[in-house]
């Protein structure tokens, strides 16, 4: 999968969207403020899901701003020329993903009080995800099977390279002050529970009600079908016709499509990578 990439300090990047010059300017020039909140996943990490979360505790549970206004609008990534152009004139406070890993991340958000919410999810389901994205869009060569895909993943042949390399930068990050991470499984599993450390973490309070609605109008349901959050208006130019950012919205489908010789490479590798962080870091079987 390297041919047809962008590829910028040893990490490939789509070429729709980016150059080499804005991912340095992002680098090198763009300014976080503290009170500016940034969401940061690897690619298919339920990226869109937090965003929809945030942008309703930001509007304290109403839907009209998600209702009216495109996702990548309300919190654009500063790693694309679109995104970046937007952003750096944008009077704060802003909310701004990426998927960008620590080296390339803009250099000033270390030395700022920005929140940092890094969202990390089973591989396993990350990887088939991306599998099917992948294959229903219309800038990148589609892989042409899950045999291939799960190839080019484990070696980091995947826009914004290695999982594990990904994870383990951001995830030395867990202790400070200005970061949470959290994992797609909890906020799953508990999400009223998960929304509200979200909402302490960032010194906010929701009435009841308010939290009422930004449950209902988060759920994977209700996004599904909201044209501004489940891109469906970038179908026909980017995606398949009938393509969605939302698949099936759940935790451990990659049962249902690795080998048992998948399954059992998949977990070699995550040892030797991953054995040295805190198993607890990574809360799934």
């Amino acid at each position: 999968m390297s041919d047809g990439y962008l590829w910028y300090e040893g990490i490939p990047f789509v070429t729709t969207g980016f150059t080499a010059e804005v991912l340095r300017e992002v680098r090198e020039s763009f300014v976080f403020k503290d009170e500016d909140v940034l969401t940061v996943t690897y690619l298919k990490s339920g990226t869109n899901w937090l965003i929809e979360i945030l942008c309703l505790i930001h509007s304290k549970g109403d839907p009209r701003w998600i209702q009216s206004v495109p996702i990548w609008e309300r919190s654009p990534w500063v790693e694309t020329e679109y995104g970046y152009n937007m952003l750096k004139n944008r009077e704060g406070p802003r909310l701004i993903s990426s998927h960008l890993p620590t080296q390339l991340i803009p250099k000033s958000l270390f030395s700022s009080k920005t929140k940092v919410l890094y969202l990390v999810r089973n591989p396993r389901d990350t990887l088939l995800s991306g599998y099917f994205f992948w294959r229903s869009s219309k800038f990148i060569k589609n892989p042409e099977s899950l045999e291939q895909y799960f190839e080019w993943f484990i070696q980091g042949n995947v826009p914004y390279g290695s999982w594990f390399d990904h994870t383990h930068g951001w995830m030395s990050m867990k202790g400070k002050e200005n970061v949470l991470i959290l994992s797609y499984e909890e906020l799953k599993q508990d999400t009223r529970s998960t929304v509200e450390k979200i909402c302490q973490f960032l010194g906010k309070k929701l009435e009841p009600e308010e939290l009422n609605s930004l449950l209902k109008n988060s759920s994977f349901q209700v996004m599904r079908e909201n044209k501004m959050s489940n891109y469906s208006l970038l179908q026909g130019e980017y995606l398949d016709k009938n393509a969605l950012i939302t698949r099936k919205g759940i935790s451990g489908d990659w049962k249902n499509y690795f080998t048992v010789a998948q399954a059992e490479t998949f977990d070699k590798i995550f040892q030797e990578k991953m054995g040295d962080l805190p198993q607890e870091l990574f809360p799934w079987e």
